[in-house]
């Protein structure tokens, strides 16, 4: 909504954040968000790694959701909001009664395809010292030296927890009834 707005400086600040986020890949954001941004907090004041490799990943994300969703309200004829100024409806009743619900029917493919893609990319995580499945990968097949089954295992345990994602999108559509 804020790259739509009629107001400059809301329009201005949306699309520097977004094009900023969108413009620098996410593990350079993991690495920022780890090494720092500490730089920048009060000398006693800190935040474990974890939060700030979550607020990397949010803004990062945020910024991708949002032309998610701003594609979604192109894809709304301007007669629906003129309709609905016609009937009385403020700008706020419009987009929410009105545009968005319609517009978030246009863009669960691309929301929830933008889900599952986060869902594997936390494994870069790893690469900056955080917990979680292939960083532990790494570390038992450094003491085990099981390369094949160590990979062979995290990408199975990646798919067992993947596939159903994706049969939830595949749900979702049947149930509301969106189209590609």
């Amino acid at each position: 909504l804020g790259r739509r707005s009629t107001i400059p400086l809301i329009r201005v600040f949306s699309v520097a954040f977004i094009e900023f986020w969108r413009g620098v890949p996410l593990i350079t954001v993991l690495f920022f968000a780890t090494y720092m941004l500490p730089l920048f907090l009060p000398g006693n004041f800190t935040v474990d790694g974890l939060v700030r490799v979550l607020i990397g990943i949010a803004l990062f994300t945020g910024a991708y959701n949002a032309e998610v969703i701003r594609g979604g309200l192109a894809a709304i004829p301007r007669g629906q909001a003129e309709a609905s100024s016609a009937l009385g409806l403020s700008y706020w009743k419009t987009t929410g009664l009105i545009v968005m619900p319609q517009a978030l029917r246009h863009v669960i493919p691309g929301l929830v395809n933008s889900f599952i893609a986060l869902f594997k990319d936390t494994s870069l995580v790893s690469v900056i010292a955080v917990t979680e499945l292939a960083y532990v990968s790494m570390q038992v097949r450094a003491q085990t030296f099981r390369v094949l089954e160590m990979l062979t295992a995290m990408a199975v345990l990646y798919w067992l927890l993947g596939y159903p994602q994706a049969k939830l999108v595949d749900w979702i559509q049947r149930r509301y009834k969106v189209t590609e």
